[in-house]
């Protein structure tokens, strides 16, 4: 059997908080798998930011952040994303700008445009019953860049503002995206773009077509560069991988029916009393996505890295066990061949 075509490999984590366990013990599930992924040469973990969800332990990322950051020592560790609308363009830098100097080369900024929630909990957030626009978030974005660069034009009112200590220079921003509204933003201001494949496949060859249409050269980059982030759980066989991932997708289930809770157990997953209308929820859910047995997601990533042109691929394993989760990264590693993984551009 082949290797898979060499590219940068990345993984996004939400820390899941699983049934009968402690928000201590995912958080605690998310630093051990960072320096898992470190030691098989991973270029980037990312976490997501979520709110009011009782089975996501990543509400703030920015302390998440700091914590797996510190306690591993190469890997590029950073947001998937911060939700930008939930938050001031100041204090985002300040953040990061603290990140970036506690950890110099090593943060990355993903910044999303949906809040991340439901919309009683973003007005909680946002401290605002104003509906937010399609223009807030270039707005947003335009004023995070001045807070990062000191760049504003004369007469901005924040022109004076600093944003200390990013000190003029901040960590490299993405935008992320699941339809083709911030990977056009992304490719007209010259950011690396990641696309959310593993929520919105049927979207991503046409939001990376519009970024790779509109990019413009920036001084962040010279050509387009896109990462596509997938759901992967590898096991020894198609029927394991199915069952560890029942949970993530009964948890995405009660979700959509307005009744979030921790992730289930495998066990209870698997005694769920499913109808046909939920397993083809499921079925819909985990197409595209590489779901099976090692074989099996060798071929469904090598579809995908095909399909897509990636320049860098970000697995999500969203299972209870992190013992399994583990295993599953040390499946995808292997995919990839003996040989040092490439490693993602710095500035991406």
């Amino acid at each position: 059997m082949s290797n898979l075509p060499g590219v940068p490999l990345s993984v996004l984590d939400l820390a899941p908080i699983v049934s009968g366990r402690s928000a201590t013990e995912a958080l605690l599930a998310t630093r051990e798998l960072a320096r898992h992924v470190e030691r098989l040469g991973f270029t980037r973990f990312w976490v997501a930011e979520h709110h009011n969800m009782p089975g996501i332990a990543s509400s703030a990322p920015t302390v998440l952040i700091a914590d797996v950051a510190a306690s591993t020592e190469r890997i590029r560790v950073g947001s998937g994303g911060v939700m930008l609308p939930n938050h001031p363009p100041l204090v985002v830098a300040e953040q990061f700008g603290t990140l970036a100097a506690l950890h110099p080369g090593r943060i990355d900024l993903g910044l999303g445009r949906a809040p991340g929630t439901d919309q009683n909990t973003a007005r909680a957030l946002r401290r605002s019953a104003d509906a937010l626009s399609d223009d807030d978030f270039p707005r947003q974005l335009s004023e995070l860049i001045g807070f990062f660069t000191g760049a504003f034009p004369d007469g901005h009112p924040y022109s004076a503002i600093r944003a200390v200590p990013s000190d003029g220079v901040g960590p490299p921003i993405w935008l992320l995206g699941s339809s083709g509204y911030s990977a056009e933003l992304a490719g007209l201001l010259g950011l690396p773009f990641a696309f959310a494949h593993h929520f919105m496949a049927h979207n991503t060859l046409p939001a990376l077509e519009i970024y790779r249409r509109a990019f413009q050269p920036s001084a962040t980059l010279s050509e387009p560069y896109a990462m596509v982030a997938v759901q992967v759980i590898a096991a020894d066989t198609d029927a394991d991988a199915r069952r560890l991932a029942l949970p993530a997708a009964l948890s995405f289930l009660q979700l959509r029916q307005n009744n979030p809770v921790p992730m289930p157990t495998v066990e209870a997953a698997a005694a769920y009393p499913w109808t046909a209308q939920e397993r083809a929820f499921v079925a819909q859910r985990w197409e595209g996505q590489a779901v099976g047995s090692v074989e099996t997601v060798r071929r469904a990533l090598g579809e995908l890295l095909t399909a897509t042109r990636a320049d860098e691929l970000m697995v999500t394993t969203m299972v209870p066990d992190v013992g399994a989760r583990l295993r599953s990264m040390d499946h995808v590693r292997g995919l990839f061949g003996a040989a040092d993984l490439p490693v993602g551009r710095v500035a991406a």
